[in-house]
């Protein structure tokens, strides 16, 4: 890792290997994320505009929302959850869920 400083002291840049970095991109570009895997596990962070959208999972998932509002229903379940900025929801392995958006938001999507 490389530390790299611009004239301006309130910036820093530090220079990573992305290269086991994933970009994703779904639904004709209307969901898109960036996987990655740390010492907590397998991770995406994504951002999604406006819409509704079906998922189907294979492992099981928690998913934060870190900007905007999103609402969910996950497999079992009747009625839309609203989860604003730093609320989460969990998926079951092996599961659907559906997730809109009504502004552009953004989530953290651990596997677990």
């Amino acid at each position: 890792m490389a530390l790299c400083h611009h004239n301006s002291p309130a910036v820093s840049i530090i220079v990573v290997d992305m290269s086991d970095t994933s970009h994703n991109t779904y639904f004709d570009g209307g969901v898109q994320s960036l996987g990655f895997e740390n010492a907590s596990g397998r991770a995406t962070v994504g951002v999604i505009a406006p819409g509704t959208y079906d998922f189907n999972t294979d492992a099981a998932e928690r998913m934060t929302v870190v900007a905007g509002v999103l609402e969910a229903i996950v497999d079992g379940e009747s009625d839309w959850e609203t989860y604003p900025k730093g609320s989460r929801f969990e998926v079951p392995a092996s599961s659907h869920f559906q997730v809109r958006a009504e502004t552009p938001s953004a989530y953290l999507c651990e596997f677990l």
